[in-house]
């Protein structure tokens, strides 16, 4: 065997073992006692690490709210979802042209709001860019504070220095904090795991820690550029929650044909993640999430190393990954103005 691919086979028994941080026992960790703990509706509840607070293993994506043909199509979508234990809601400022904030801020009236952990997402870099979009994104949302409110597509080496900048987005987000507008703080992205360790690091210099870090998390993730590996253990060491998204990696695995969209799912899950956020643009799809969730056990080491091994042959250097190796999925890039 050549020492490449016995490099190759020794990463992936590492990942399967150690999946969960720490890789104790023949069962992945991944929050298992804690979610057996609570469940609403059947969906798990874990911990979102140094908040306290609870959240649907299972969340509803964002972006995907907005592209129906109606706002009531949208409106049964989220209210659905809720209705079903899901509370965990995913946004973004720039997401359809504001469009899913919108739109999921009429769904979060007649009470719904107080039902949920609402977040969603800003691109502004410089204090003036963030503190307007926070506005925007409130009003669009008909709230006076979110959940959770994070910077997004930390995509560029330099996006830390710029955040954390003198009158970076980072000044803005506190003072969005300190006035009641913002509870918890975070930030997302889906390049490469070596930019959101300078962004933690940085945070860390500047003495804040962030509550929340955003990562696609899939069976895809270990063959490149691997976030599990390389920024998920620095994020259960320092008590973070981990959100995973692009669990079917944009629907590229299930569209293969050697993964199922649940396995796929299942393995997210299997993660310490508190939440695995999901895409769902119709019923059917947020029925198979919930049907997901409902019917999760942790994976076992051997569960684990077949489905990486399913998924390692089309994963070569990234190829099933675009948004670590293009600008396919870079709103940003498409949009620098968005930065500020």
């Amino acid at each position: 065997m050549s020492s490449d691919r016995q490099n190759r086979r020794e990463f992936l028994n590492r990942v399967a073992v150690g999946i969960a941080g720490a890789g104790v026992g023949e069962r992945v960790l991944a929050g298992e006692a804690a979610s057996a703990k609570e469940t609403r509706h059947g969906i798990p509840y874990r911990t979102l690490g140094r908040t306290g607070e609870k959240v649907s293993l299972i969340g509803l994506g964002g972006y995907h709210i907005g592209i129906q043909k109606t706002d009531a199509e949208s409106t049964q979508i989220i209210r659905t979802a809720i209705d079903n234990g899901i509370n965990f809601m995913d946004n973004c400022w720039d997401y359809n042209n504001g469009q899913s904030e919108i739109r999921m801020g009429k769904a979060l009236r007649d009470g719904y709001r107080q039902r949920i952990f609402l977040m969603t997402k800003i691109d502004g870099r410089t204090a003036e860019a963030a503190a307007q979009q926070i506005d925007q994104s409130l009003q669009r949302l008909q709230t006076d504070h979110v959940d959770l409110m994070q910077f997004h597509e930390v995509i560029r080496m330099n996006d830390p220095d710029r955040i954390f900048a003198a009158n970076g987005g980072m000044k803005a987000m506190l003072a969005a904090r300190k006035a009641g507008k913002v509870r918890y703080i975070g930030f997302t992205g889906h390049k490469d795991p070596a930019i959101h360790l300078k962004m933690l690091q940085t945070a860390f210099t500047h003495g804040f820690t962030f509550d929340t870090v955003q990562m696609p998390l899939n069976v895809r993730d270990p063959h490149y550029h691997s976030f599990g590996e390389r920024v998920v253990p620095v994020l259960v060491k320092h008590n973070i929650g981990v959100l995973g998204m692009k669990p079917l990696a944009n629907g590229l695995i299930p569209s293969a044909g050697v993964v199922s969209a649940v396995e796929c799912l299942h393995y997210a899950m299997s993660l310490p993640t508190s939440v695995v956020i999901n895409g769902c643009d119709s019923l059917e799809r947020v029925h198979q999430a919930l049907n997901a969730a409902r019917t999760f056990r942790p994976l076992t080491r051997p569960q684990v190393a077949m489905l990486l091994a399913k998924t390692a042959p089309g994963d070569i250097n990234g190829k099933g990954e675009p948004y670590k190796t293009t600008h396919q999925f870079d709103s940003t890039y498409q949009n620098p103005q968005w930065l500020g």
